[in-house]
Formats: structure tokens, sequence, C-alpha cells
């Protein structure tokens, strides 16, 4: 056999195990919490673009969430602002605020609508102002329990997810258009909220009861204690984990994330390594994926 009917019938074998997952999730909706490694590197970006496309062109409707943390972090020092973090969150005055809205809505939104449009998608950026699409309040974090827990931290105009009104998404994703997020949402005051994307990108999934979240992840995923790769978990067997301390620190609000996600009604959520290339469609259409897949109850 040659080696171009080696590649061929290679490649005959890919689209025969993807059929089955395209026939099944064909007219879901997918969530994307886009981010890491996966929006910075060049050959990753353009993966991730292709990615989504080939999604939408096969009838599944992907909607996408961004962060952009390191790029206002960047912005902030040009700038001769200084960041400042409590507990993970970055403190946001008004002057920063008004650079996170100008990073995430303007320069990072639009360098991914633009990606997904040269690789031949049709993508609308949005922020969570557009539509009213994420009421927003102000987080209040509390003192660290070591020092002063009754304390509350004020962050400025950080902000949690109050509500979502999908409206805007489903008038784009119906005229095959493809969503892109920045997890900025407005509060009752008309002010601007900073939010986390993950956060955002869970809500919106349940929300839309869509068929899955993915969160884009600089790690290969959940790792036990001897760093093998877990997956197919339900969220019982997550919780024993966390009080097993085999999930701590940073992938914390992430597991949270996505066990919300699936005890309120999305069917599977996936905590997948943003560095590989074509990552996204690897979990969604081979039988190995290559990340976390987690359900809901006891399944």
């Amino acid at each position: 056999m040659s080696l171009n009917t080696q590649r061929a019938t290679h490649i005959a074998q890919v689209l025969t195990e993807a059929l089955p997952y395209i026939q099944r999730f064909s007219g879901k909706t997918l969530v994307i919490k886009y981010g890491g490694n996966a929006m910075v590197d060049e050959t990753l970006k353009n993966s991730f673009a292709r990615d989504v496309v080939l999604l939408k062109a096969v009838g599944i409707n992907p909607v996408i969430v961004h962060g952009g943390g390191p790029q206002i972090g960047e912005l902030l020092q040009r700038v001769g602002k200084q960041s400042e973090f409590v507990n993970g969150m970055r403190v946001t005055d008004r002057e920063t605020m008004d650079i996170v809205e100008m990073v995430l809505g303007g320069q990072v939104n639009k360098s991914i609508v633009n990606l997904i449009n040269n690789h031949g998608g049709r993508a609308v950026g949005l922020t969570g102002k557009d539509g009213s699409l994420i009421f927003a309040e102000k987080l209040q974090m509390s003192g660290s329990a070591d020092i002063n827990p009754s304390e509350l931290i004020d962050l400025g105009h950080v902000g949690k997810v109050a509500s979502i009104d999908t409206s805007v998404i489903d008038m784009l994703i119906h005229s095959d258009f493809i969503p892109v997020i920045a997890p900025v949402g407005v509060g009752k005051d008309g002010e601007s909220y900073n939010i986390n994307a993950d956060l955002v990108a869970g809500k919106i999934a349940e929300v839309l009861q869509a068929e899955k979240l993915i969160l884009l992840t600089n790690t290969a995923g959940l790792l036990d204690a001897d760093g093998q790769l877990l997956t197919g978990l339900n969220a019982k067997q997550v919780n024993e984990l966390i009080d097993d301390g085999v999930i701590y620190g940073g992938m914390l609000p992430k597991i949270g994330c996505a066990l919300d996600a699936v005890q309120s009604g999305v069917t599977t959520a996936h905590i997948i390594d943003g560095r590989v290339q074509h990552a996204v469609l690897l979990e969604m259409f081979t039988d190995e994926g290559v990340g976390t897949l987690i359900r809901g109850g006891g399944r």
C-alpha cells in the first residue's frame, strides 16, 4: 500500500469514527470557554478557529465565551497601572474597568471574530451588555479564614452573573452565526462589571440547556495522584476527589463551574487541554477524547 493510500485510508477511518458523534450532536448547542495557551499561540489559535467552523458546518451550534487576563495585564502595564489581585481576582477600579472593556470587548473579541471569519465562519462579537445578555451584580468577597473572615473586600467592578437573557444568542444561532462573547456584564445601575469567563460560560450553558460545556485549560484535565488522566466521572466521584484532596488549588473553580453546569441540566462538561491542536474536535468526535468528561448525578 502506497503512502498516499495509507494516508487516505487513515483519513477515512477518522471520518468513520467521527460520524456517529456528528449525528448525535447535530442541532445541539455547545458552549466553549476559550482561553489559556490556545488563545495566544498562533498555531493553536488557527486550530481552534478551524474546529469552530467545522462544528458549525456539521450542524452543531458553538457559542464561544473568552477570557483575556494576560492581554488586560499587558495593557495595564503599558499605561503604567499596577495589577492587583485578591484570591486570584483582579481588583478593578473604574479606570481599570475601562481598560478591561476595551481589551475584552474590543481587541480580544474582534480578533477572535476575525480569525473565525477568516477560516470561513460567520462569527459575531458581543459583550454581556449587548441585548442585555448578562445582568451582573457586584461580587462581595469575604476576608480569608485565618485573618478576618467577616471583613468584606471591595474588588471594585468585579461582578457575578445575576441572570442571562439568551435572546440575542438565540437570534444569532438561528441565523447561522457563531456568537463570540466577552464576559462583561451590566448592573442595575448601568455600571460595567468584569466577570470570570468560566462562570459566564457555565451560566450560559445552563440557561441554553447546552449539550456540552467545554473549558479549555493549560492542563491535560483532571489528574489523579499518580498523574493519570481521569475521565467519565460523575458529580459524586468528583466531590469525593475534592474531599480526598486530589482536586485542589486553581482547578477547584473550574471543577465547581463544571459541576454546577451538569447539575443544572447541561448533559456533560469537559475540561480539556487547549495546548493540543484541534483539542475540541478530538474531544467531540473521537472515542478516546483529550480531556476529562464530567456527567451529572451518579450516572
